[in-house]
């Protein structure tokens, strides 16, 4: 691994290296002398920056698509031997009898489809009310961004407070002032996945609702004012004006909070557990390749994931393009 390694980063670096030559010496035959200095500056700058993406992102991606047509176990990594299309053929036979990975594509489907339009829903209602020029709404704003700095880790088991199924649980001790019985929300199939996407849309809105205002910031006053002219009323005013807009930041915010939904698995490894109700893609992926050591297998599933999601994502693009 080590030799294949330093091969890989020898023709990267190589490769780069190439192109920063390839474009000193194009600007150096046409005279360009300060083209020449900015460029060989820039190249360095960016050198460590391309150095740590490769290590850290280009080789893993590389590795992992190696090994998706191997049988490598964790704990033989020497005995590595190409078996072609087996480890696909075993996904979607999986899927077929409907195993643990079907469950997981499932939950992942349920969460998307959930976490996306709620998370959004909610950071475009939080900027439009922070937007506006009120005294104290920053105070506002701080509070509904707090959530994002906090740790996954950390919300969830916040969260477990909050849904214990003891009736000292704070919704049940709620919910026990109606007369409700204690209810244990994250081991009934029902209403487990429902709560982790209350939490997620939560806890990530904050984030959406920043990108959300700087393009509120970014809509002229006097196009309102045009529309407040001709007898428009609010809805009227965000239908013609904030909405058009939005689009481009909000093409963003939804192909990125997709992504992000795609990946989610802290959430129910904290909360649930590896459970067929809750356990996602991402959390499948992690247990066969670090708990069962099939890093073949992993490698094979997140492939097709990877496949999928950015199938997806190129459509939505293309659906939300500007016409």
């Amino acid at each position: 691994m080590a030799g294949s390694t330093i091969i890989i980063f020898a023709v990267f670096l190589a490769f780069f290296l190439g192109l920063a030559i390839w474009d000193l010496v194009r600007a150096k035959k046409k005279s360009l002398r300060y083209r020449v200095r900015s460029s060989a500056t820039a190249y360095l700058m960016l050198l460590p920056a391309v150095i740590l993406a490769f290590l850290f992102i280009l080789l893993p991606i590389l590795y992992s698509l190696g090994y998706a047509f191997t049988d490598y176990y964790l704990l033989t990594p020497n005995d590595i031997k190409f078996i072609g299309f087996d480890n696909f053929v075993t996904v979607f036979k999986e899927i077929g009898e409907k195993g643990t990975l079907y469950h997981a594509i499932i939950n992942t489907l349920i969460f998307v489809v959930g976490v996306v339009p709620l998370q959004i829903g909610m950071a475009l209602g939080l900027a439009l009310f922070t937007n506006r020029k009120v005294r104290g709404v920053k105070i506002f704003k701080v509070c509904f961004f707090a959530p994002v700095v906090i740790s996954l880790s950390v919300t969830s088991f916040l969260w477990l407070q909050i849904l214990s199924p003891a009736e000292t649980g704070l919704l049940n001790s709620f919910l026990g002032m109606f007369g409700a019985e204690p209810h244990d929300w994250l081991r009934d199939p029902k209403t487990a996945m429902l709560c982790i996407i209350i939490l997620s849309a939560w806890q990530g809105c904050g984030y959406q609702m920043l990108i959300f205002t700087s393009g509120l910031s970014n809509i002229r006053n006097d196009l309102y004012e045009a529309a407040a002219l001709d007898g428009a009323n609010a809805w009227q005013k965000f239908k013609t004006v904030t909405w058009p807009g939005l689009r481009p930041t909000f093409v963003y915010i939804i192909i990125t909070v997709f992504i992000g939904a795609c990946r989610i698995m802290t959430q129910p490894m904290l909360m649930t557990g590896y459970q067929d109700h809750t356990v996602t893609l991402s959390y499948y992926m992690y247990t066969q390749g670090y708990t069962y050591r099939w890093v073949g297998y992993s490698s094979a599933v997140a492939l097709i994931m990877t496949i999928v999601i950015g199938t997806i994502t190129l459509i939505q693009r293309r659906g939300f393009r500007e016409k």
